[in-house]
Formats: C-alpha cells, structure tokens, sequence
C-alpha cells in the first residue's frame, strides 16, 4: 500500500535511541532512573515557563518532549511487566507466568521504519564501496517523533523563542558601548 519507503516495523529497543544500552541490569535501572529525572527536570522548567507567560510555541515544543519522555518511560515501566517475550512468536498480553521482565526493565517498543533510499554505494567511493546502503536506517515509535520535532521547533524557532526584550536592551547597550 505505501511502497518500500515505509514500513511497520516492531522492534524491541532495549535501551536509548539506535539501540544504545547501558549493559546490564543495574545499566537499565540507571537509565531508567536517569528518564525520571530528565522527566521530572522538564516538568519543572515547563511550570516556570507557564508562570513566566513564555512564548507559546516553545512551552508547545517542551510539552511534545516531555510527552515523548513520558511515554517512552511508560513503555519502559511496564511493557515488560505486562507482556511476555516475543522472540520468535508474538507476545501475549498479561500470561499468567508474568510478563518477561519487572518494573523499570522492560523495552520500548518502536514501528516506523523509513528507508527511504537503499542501493549499493559506488565502486569509487573510499572505505564504503559497493556496500549496501539504506538512507534513514532507524526504527522509532510517536513518542520519539515528538521528542524529535519539539526539539528541531526549538532550535528553528530559538531566537523568537529566547529573544525576550531583556535580552535585546541588554545586546542594544552592549553594541553601543562597543562603538
């Protein structure tokens, strides 16, 4: 229905973006421990960017990426808690020998999968030569996404979005000075 370019893809990523982990068990409950903090941090400067009555494009853009961390934590809590392993079958929902693993130890389960390009490098090309080659290799779910774009927002949209008229009094006088 779409072509090659898009794919629902399930995969099972066990740790940070592109698969990246911390190994182990206590490597989990680190990162794990780690995402309540960034979580929680991003509550905190979101409060006092509401209070503050900041630009509304970018209290949009950090309510997307805590969205997204909140979602890829959830998914992280639970999913392994509530379903069982899925290597090589499918996974069941809620199995009465528990799910395969406990809090804070399960995966994230990420679908999108865009390979947009896919060929073979050219013969010419150093190193890489007539390798195999996918543009856009990455495998990612709607809370990275989120993640993804209120941060690309914020850096496109940065000088609106910080350019308070304290900052510009303060650059005015500082040019003047300079002169």
């Amino acid at each position: 229905m779409f072509g090659d370019w898009f794919i629902l893809h399930f995969t099972e990523n066990n740790g940070m973006a592109f698969g990246m982990d911390l190994p182990g068990v206590y490597g989990k409950i680190f990162l794990s421990l780690f995402r309540l903090a960034a979580i929680s941090g991003i509550i905190i400067f979101l409060v006092r960017l509401m209070k503050q009555n900041s630009n509304p494009g970018l209290i949009i853009s950090i309510s997307l990426i805590l969205a997204g961390a909140v979602g890829n934590m959830i998914d992280s809590a639970f999913y392994g808690m509530i379903f069982s392993d899925s290597y090589g079958r499918i996974a069941s929902l809620f199995p009465q020998e528990g799910g395969y693993s406990s809090f804070l130890q399960g995966r994230v389960v990420d679908m999108f999968y865009f390979p947009v390009i896919k060929g073979t490098l050219p013969d010419w090309l150093p190193f890489w030569g007539n390798r195999y080659f996918v543009f856009f290799r990455p495998v990612f779910n709607i809370a990275d996404s989120a993640i993804t774009i209120g941060v690309f927002v914020i850096i496109f949209f940065q000088k609106r979005f910080f350019n308070t008229p304290e900052t510009k009094r303060t650059t005015g006088a500082t040019a003047e000075v300079s002169e």
